[in-house]
């Protein structure tokens, strides 16, 4: 038997189940959790403890940048509003130093909301009250992303002065490093890999975030204006990210 938890209401119930044991490809992965608040950062540490990674937390977000280097964390979950740093904040300052997934855990429910975090380069959302089975499964998704990504065949995509280096990861224009987040990475190389090929915005959510696209295309939207203001010299006339209207995007080559 097993202890599997979820939040209702500001309140936490926790309940027994029957607990199936699988070996998980993804444990000893060390994920660290910025979380002010202790009932949720303990009951979500004891947790993924319990499913084999290693958990390292933190109260506030400028604890997590303080211990960020030495706990050399896979993934991060990381609230919003929390004392001294707030998640965005903590998430800017972590994207200009790594590309690991982070994923924000949230009350706030609003668009506005969900489209800055992925604007500051998240790579997932999920909203207070949550079930951690949904919780692991989205940890997992994006760590097998980033799994992916770095063990493909050494090659490269070059459009003129874009390169997109497929061994490395290392996108750059003109010769120069362009920081970009795991999935606008993996969106720009889907759409650079079948040059002027059509994607609705279903398509590419069904194809980038591994669940069902209905309800949220605005994700889509953020991450291609994101990736045009990073690597077009003029967003408002792109020469690679380019829009069907009507029907979605392509790559131009």
């Amino acid at each position: 038997m097993d202890f599997t938890f979820s939040f209702y209401a500001g309140r936490t119930r926790i309940c027994v189940a029957p607990y199936r044991e699988e070996e998980l490809t993804l444990a000893s992965t060390t994920i660290m959790i910025v979380e002010d608040e202790a009932g949720i950062r303990d009951l979500t540490s004891m947790y993924l403890d319990k499913k084999g990674y290693t958990v390292v937390t933190a109260e506030n977000g400028r604890q997590a940048l303080e211990r960020l280097d030495e706990a050399d964390p896979q993934l991060i979950l990381l609230d919003i509003e929390m004392p001294e740093k707030n998640g965005f904040e903590v998430c800017q300052e972590i994207r200009r130093k790594r590309t690991i997934p982070i994923i924000f855990l949230s009350v706030r429910r609003s668009t506005l909301d969900k489209v800055k975090c992925f604007e500051l380069g998240a790579d997932d959302y999920l909203t207070k009250p949550f079930d951690f089975a949904e919780l692991e499964a989205r940890i997992q998704a994006n760590l097998r992303r980033y799994q992916v990504q770095s063990s493909r065949d050494v090659n490269s995509l070059k459009y003129e002065e874009l390169e997109i280096n497929l061994d490395s990861y290392a996108c750059t224009v003109k010769g120069e490093r362009i920081m970009l987040t795991a999935k606008e990475l993996e969106l720009l190389i889907h759409l650079a890999k079948r040059p002027n090929q059509v994607w609705s915005q279903e398509q590419l959510y069904d194809h980038i975030w591994d669940l069902d696209g209905t309800g949220n295309l605005d994700t889509v939207k953020v991450h291609i204006g994101s990736l045009r203001r990073k690597l077009e010299h003029d967003p408002a006339k792109p020469k690679w990210i380019r829009t069907a209207r009507g029907f979605g995007y392509f790559f131009a080559d």
